[in-house]
């Protein structure tokens, strides 16, 4: 079905190890790492670009990708009477008997699907950030300027920005004068030195140009395929890529405290980080935003309880955001959040933590500084995150700002 305006195409790059998120990503995608209670992780860049009416979805998986297809296949579902689709697509090999090598080689090998879509405009987006933004903007900025690739950024700090693209804007503010791809040294903006430019990954391509440059790619022995360190860095050299400032974006319902928040999540630390913005009376990062909801498929589980009020074994949580399904009996949480499904006995304590699907915390234990992936038990009068030297015994992995991550399945000793 045809719709005024250009016809868009959506991208998705889920092929990535992610093995900085280890061990919660040793038995699945990094995509599909449950976040926020109800949430996976690419439920973020989906939702953006449903939220903008851009209906017809392609995400290139590769790596443990059986849950993280499951979760598309009976969450997404588009209308296909409208010809709308958000469908996964695996390394098919069809160029031969190769995997993905890159990011620009998964594109490179799934041409067939630009083909087949003829769309005007090709939007490739991660699959792992956590963000709001309305992708309709930066495509309209795009269609303006005449640019072959309009390229997503935000202020970074320098010291932050060693992981990450980073742009060199020219005077005009809009065209890319340089794209360093991971730089030791990332440079600092004219009027904020100690800032740098920071790709969020976010791509918008004309299609032609993305074609052209995917198969001129392909055809370099020296090129690793990669979006940001070789297709990018080659359009810039064209005089034909632009930045789009993500502050700029207006998503709807959005609040001035969370405008602008976007957070690359492949480290421990910066999933922690990202779930604890949730909890404060004020988020950093809102997720009650009916105007541009981050969607996803809730489990058919009764609503969250809270039973035993007695002076030293009342069930409560502080600051805290809990999901359906959840009993806290006798326990308290402070500071967490809570996946479906989880039981937490009476005098546990569950402090700064993470604790996802159907974990049982056990009388009188307590958990703290932790993350605990589905399924995992805490006996009663067990701890962990409490003693990190002790964790680390036990074999759990401890981030380097000391978060205890206990794998799925796990009884803790």
């Amino acid at each position: 079905m045809r719709t005024a305006g250009p016809r868009v195409l959506g991208l998705v790059l889920a092929g990535g190890k992610g093995t900085r998120l280890a061990p919660l990503t040793d038995d699945r995608a990094k995509p599909a790492v449950p976040f926020g209670g109800l949430y996976r992780l690419i439920d973020f860049a989906l939702s953006n670009l449903v939220n903008a009416g851009y209906l017809r979805i392609a995400v290139l998986t590769q790596y443990k990708s059986h849950s993280l297809d499951r979760h598309i296949t009976t969450t997404w579902r588009m209308s296909t009477l409208l010809g709308n689709y958000i469908t996964p697509v695996p390394a098919q090999q069809r160029l031969g008997p190769q995997w993905f090598a890159g990011s620009a080689d998964a594109i490179h090998q799934s041409l067939n699907l630009i083909y087949d879509d003829a769309p005007d405009i090709v939007v490739v987006f991660g699959a792992d950030h956590v963000y709001r933004m309305d992708p309709r903007q930066m495509v309209e900025q795009h269609i303006e300027t005449g640019a072959g690739v309009t390229v997503a950024a935000l202020r970074v700090p320098r010291a932050e920005a060693a992981g990450l693209g980073v742009i060199r804007p020219a005077r005009d503010g809009r065209t890319i004068d340089e794209f360093l791809e991971k730089p030791a040294d990332p440079p600092g903006l004219p009027d904020s030195p100690d800032e740098t430019l920071a790709s969020m990954g976010n791509y918008v391509f004309s299609t032609k140009v993305l074609v052209d440059a995917l198969h001129a790619d392909a055809a370099d022995p020296d090129s690793v395929h990669d979006m940001g360190g070789n297709i990018v860095p080659m359009l810039v050299d064209q005089g034909v890529a632009c930045v789009y400032d993500f502050t700029e974006n207006e998503v709807p319902g959005a609040k001035e405290r969370d405008r602008g928040y976007w957070r690359d999540v492949g480290t421990i630390d910066a999933y922690y980080d990202a779930h604890m913005d949730l909890c404060a009376l004020e988020p950093v990062f809102n997720l009650y935003n009916p105007h541009w909801p981050i969607l996803t498929s809730v489990p058919s589980l009764p609503p969250a309880k809270f039973v035993r009020d007695l002076p030293d074994r009342t069930g409560m949580a502080v600051d805290s955001i809990v999901s359906n399904g959840v009993i806290v009996s006798g326990g308290s949480l402070r500071r967490s959040v809570l996946s479906p499904g989880v039981r937490v006995n009476s005098w546990a304590q569950v402090e700064n933590s993470v604790v996802m699907n159907n974990a049982l915390i056990g009388r009188r234990a307590i958990v703290r500084d932790a993350i605990l992936d589905k399924n995992v038990i805490v006996p009663p009068g067990a701890q962990v995150g409490v003693d990190k030297e002790h964790d680390r015994a036990r074999g759990y992995t401890v981030s380097p700002d000391g978060i205890t991550v206990v794998g799925k399945g796990i009884t803790i000793e």
